[in-house]
């Protein structure tokens, strides 16, 4: 079979208008996915057609020979040398005010217009059919015909981490404009709709994580008297299964199952909202949640859960600021070695330390009664307690740690990866090396106490980072020498 069945795209045409760009971007895109869906759908009903169909990715190019002085206070929006670039782009609709913005900064820093159009890249078919429930891909072997004989399918062998692990290398010599291919993005839209249950239209620019179901009652909580609340500025509730509520007193849904990491989205119409995700427990949780939500592009992630305290001066319900992290998680030793530092981001230190003083009421030296700044170490071994003492117990020291959990310097360490500005504040719930267990009677008193609390300062956080202008929290720690355009 040589033939090949393609929509008559319109050809690549030149933008100096950021919104324009963006409406030719989501034209094609539409087009390529409406192709696809309806040969698709033709071939299940009728058979296999006599040519393969393909469909292409939108793609963004641009080309510069000049070394522009650029606003050096920027970490993103614009490129550090002459060259040609590109990206392929996928769900336009759901990015739209992310590449209006990055396109319009590439385009007013350099002078230059972008370049809109089909690129080489094609579609998959299971990506193309994802936003129409009523179509669904048969399995390998149910179909009257081989699959991938007539279209396209995910690819892993391109689908990976490179750009954003510095070691991209270009075989045509066209640098990445973004940090994320087509194909890694719609990979992880598939896998979020999947883990949280919720679509990825419904996530807001302000992430919380936390390892615990407790948090999620406050969190519904705290939503319903902002939805009664005309001034807070939030339009939306959204809980597992999509559930929607707009007001306090509506009854949500109930989700036809618990998804692995459930998710809840207290909603502004701007997308400046919070977004709460509930991930468990252990690393390779919090590595899959963040992978794939990192493709959103938010502007900010947290840690708020739960810890063990190391120090004797810690008591039951005691915060930790993290300010460094001892990374004995190894689930992204192959990504990023362990060598590599994650710096403390001041703009989230400053928010969380200004939140934990605003909802305590207590600031100054007083603060330091109920929140320690100092090292968290991430492991991935639950029951660390029970090794010899010798060697845990001895490195902790020596790393001047005075929080464990198996979570945050996951978390941490990704956002560093990905390039999205990142924090942790735990609370202490045991002292195992102090002869204070998480038992059940003294986990419940602490859940009812402190929970809330906790839940309020993240809260708080992300409402004080919610009016920071962009370029201020996405820090140039988090950029390497050579960076993609777009954040």
């Amino acid at each position: 079979m040589t033939e090949l069945l393609t929509p008559a795209a319109p050809a690549a045409e030149e933008f100096l208008d950021a919104k324009a760009a963006v409406a030719r971007l989501e034209e094609l895109y539409t087009q390529a996915t409406e192709f696809l869906c309806s040969h698709f759908v033709s071939a299940m009903e009728k058979g296999a057609p006599e040519t393969r169909v393909r469909a292409y990715y939108p793609q963004v190019a641009f080309s510069t020979s000049s070394y522009a002085q650029v606003d050096t206070r920027l970490s993103f929006g614009h490129v550090s040398t002459p060259g040609s670039y590109a990206a392929t782009i996928t769900r336009p609709d759901l990015f739209r005010a992310y590449l209006t913005q990055q396109i319009d900064l590439l385009i007013c820093n350099h002078g230059q217009p972008v370049i809109i159009g089909p690129s080489h890249t094609p579609i998959p078919v299971h990506f193309a059919v994802a936003s129409d429930p009523s179509i669904t891909v048969p399995q390998e072997g149910a179909a009257d015909f081989t699959l991938r004989d007539i279209f396209d399918v995910p690819d892993l062998a391109t689908t990976n981490d490179d750009i954003v692990n510095g070691t991209y290398q270009s075989a045509d010599g066209i640098s990445p404009l973004a940090p994320f291919t087509a194909q890694r993005v719609d990979y992880s839209l598939a896998r979020l709709s999947h883990y949280t249950a919720t679509d990825a239209d419904h996530f807001q620019n302000h992430i919380l994580f936390t390892n615990y179901q407790f948090y999620v009652s406050e969190f519904e909580a705290y939503a319903r008297t902002q939805l009664d609340d005309p001034a807070s500025g939030y339009t939306a509730f959204v809980s597992t299964g999509n559930a929607i509520i707009t007001s306090g007193d509506e009854t949500l849904a109930a989700a036809d199952k618990v998804p692995q990491m459930p998710t809840y989205h207290l909603k502004r119409a701007d997308g400046s909202g919070i977004t709460l995700v509930n991930i468990g427990v252990g690393p390779s949780n919090a590595k899959t949640a963040t992978d794939h939500i990192a493709v959103l592009r938010p502007h900010a992630w947290l840690m708020v859960g739960h810890c063990a305290g190391l120090r004797n001066s810690q008591a039951l319900g005691d915060f930790v600021l993290a300010h460094a992290y001892l990374r004995e998680d190894h689930v992204l030793d192959d990504d990023l070695p362990v060598w590599v530092p994650i710096p403390a981001l001041a703009e989230i230190q400053i928010a969380l330390e200004q939140a934990v003083a605003q909802v305590t009421a207590l600031e100054g030296y007083e603060l330091k009664r109920i929140m320690r700044t100092g090292t968290v170490a991430t492991i991935d071994n639950r029951n660390w307690e029970l090794r010899d003492q010798s060697g845990p117990v001895q490195r902790l020291s020596q790393s001047r740690a005075v929080a464990l959990d198996m979570e945050s310097a996951t978390i941490a360490a990704n956002g560093y990866r990905f390039r999205v500005p990142y924090g942790t504040l735990l609370c202490v719930s045991d002292k195992p090396l102090h002869g204070e267990l998480k038992l059940p009677g003294m986990a419940s008193d602490f859940y009812k106490t402190q929970v809330a609390r906790h839940l309020m300062i993240g809260i708080r956080a992300m409402e004080r980072l919610r009016t920071m202008p962009l370029e201020r929290i996405h820090s140039r720690k988090l950029r390497s020498f050579e960076e993609t355009a777009f954040l």
